[in-house]
């Protein structure tokens, strides 16, 4: 079956599940055996294995024709497996890196209306924990890359898979990408990478942008503790615990860093000024063009996304104090996690965030920034990626963007290895899933999808 003829039947979205059943291909039907085998398996930190995971996939490669010394599964700690593979190319072009992680986050089964484990096809989804962060991806990667070595596809590159552990947990040893940067950079090496942090946004049930992630925020987290002697609560003092670290974190919570602006951020604005009107089109345009002004970013600021993208933000997420009802707390403990944008003063930001905890607060930073580069605006593979788009999603605009969270492209950018998240999978913002509850894909965006990194992988392997 012609893939383009497919992908234009699947993306109606209106089929029933009988039709679309009857339209995959071979390939497509192959895929949907990797990705429901995948999401079944469970990864969870608490009770998942990731090297059953990564054994899986490895096998589906191996039936594929994978031969076994390009196929290594590493495990450095109990459950916490990676797969590496390798597709071999001629060596003419360096080496391309496809990386998704294997894990995923708690799903308490009481909370989900199905089991999060098996895989659900209803209403025109695929339902489960991981449907789409970050199986799909993964394996999107396994199905292409078997459908690759069958058809006999002889790149110019060598092309790397690597499906990792722990991403999820952040930077704990046994995440999968950090563990493989700090003891076998060598398999990783490669001139570029693609990964998660962009993806599709649906607009009235339509593909309306696809975001292209080439930087992301610098994370960090604090821990401010203030300690009192304490004593009976009959007898209160004005040196409260509680109320001091409460004073500190109305500081963090009034205050606001500077608007600091980067390539990526010009692009973003410049780019998402043209699908908006009125007074924030003209926002935009002013921010891409360096001329706006203070009112200009404090009504972009009134947006969550908009102010997170324009500067590092600091924000409280925890809080515990005090140890009896009718004591006087004798310490009081909050944690601020910080994002820092790639192209900020980390070290400007930990005396700021120092300034405003003041004097009677102990602050620790539990979690040391990492930086994370900005991978350039390559002009080849923003034509490729524009390309395709208007290809498959005609009229989608792609727009290069920066993610306010964190993804394992973080430890290869700090390498020098440019990492861009791009993956054809369209998702309604308003019905974003993703960590929450009954997390869901459009089954016809996650074919179309997959289609898109197919055609996608073999344009950048040539």
């Amino acid at each position: 079956m012609d893939w383009k003829r497919s992908v234009s039947a699947l993306a109606i979205g209106a089929i029933s599940l009988a039709a679309q059943a009857q339209s995959l291909s071979p390939e497509q039907e192959r895929f949907h055996g990797i990705y429901k085998e995948l999401v079944e398996t469970n990864t969870t930190h608490s009770a998942g294995d990731t090297t059953l995971a990564a054994q899986r996939m490895a096998r589906h490669l191996r039936d594929a024709g994978f031969a076994e010394a390009d196929l290594q599964i590493l495990e450095p700690f109990p459950r916490k497996g990676n797969l590496v593979a390798r597709f071999r190319g001629d060596g003419s072009k360096k080496p391309l890196l496809l990386l998704a992680h294997l894990d995923v986050v708690e799903a308490l089964r009481a909370d989900w209306k199905t089991d999060p484990f098996v895989l659900q096809e209803s209403d025109g989804f695929f339902t489960a924990r991981g449907s789409i962060d970050d199986k799909s991806m993964a394996a999107a990667f396994v199905s292409i890359l078997s459908q690759l070595k069958r058809e006999g596809f002889r790149p110019k590159r060598d092309i790397i898979l690597a499906l990792t552990a722990d991403e999820e947990r952040g930077d704990v040893p046994s995440n999968g990408v950090y563990w493989l940067v700090n003891n076998k950079r060598e398999l990783l090496e490669a001139e570029f990478g693609i990964n998660e942090g962009g993806g599709g946004e649906l607009r009235e049930g339509k593909p309306f942008l696809q975001r292209m992630q080439v930087a992301e925020k610098m994370y960090t987290t604090y821990q401010f503790t203030v300690r009192n002697p304490g004593g009976h609560s009959s007898l209160p003092v004005p040196e409260n615990a509680i109320y001091e670290l409460a004073a500190a974190l109305t500081r963090v919570g009034a205050h606001r860093f500077p608007v600091k602006l980067a390539e990526v951020t010009r692009f973003y604005f410049e780019r998402s000024a043209k699908l908006s009107s009125g007074q924030l089109a003209q926002d935009m345009r002013a921010v891409a063009s360096g001329h706006a002004d203070a009112q200009a970013y404090d009504r972009l600021s009134s947006s969550a996304l908009y102010n997170a993208l324009l500067r590092t933000t600091c924000v409280a997420t925890m809080l515990r104090a005090g140890h009896a009802e009718n004591a006087l707390p004798q310490s009081a403990t909050a944690t601020v996690n910080c994002r820092i944008l790639p192209h900020d003063d980390a070290a400007a930001v930990d005396a700021e965030v120092r300034r405003l905890a003041g004097p009677k607060v102990e602050v620790k930073e539990t979690n040391a920034p990492l930086a994370s580069p900005p991978s350039p605006l390559r002009a080849d593979l923003m034509k490729l990626v524009e390309g395709l788009t208007q290809e498959m999603f005609p009229g989608v605009p792609v727009v290069p963007s920066m993610s306010t969270g964190a993804t394992d492209s973080r430890f290869l950018r700090n390498l020098g290895m440019p990492m861009y998240g791009v993956s054809g999978l369209f998702v309604d913002p308003a019905d974003n899933r993703i960590h929450g509850l009954d997390e869901r894909i459009e089954i016809a965006r996650l074919y179309a999808g997959r289609e898109f990194m197919y055609e996608m992988v073999k344009r950048l392997a040539q």
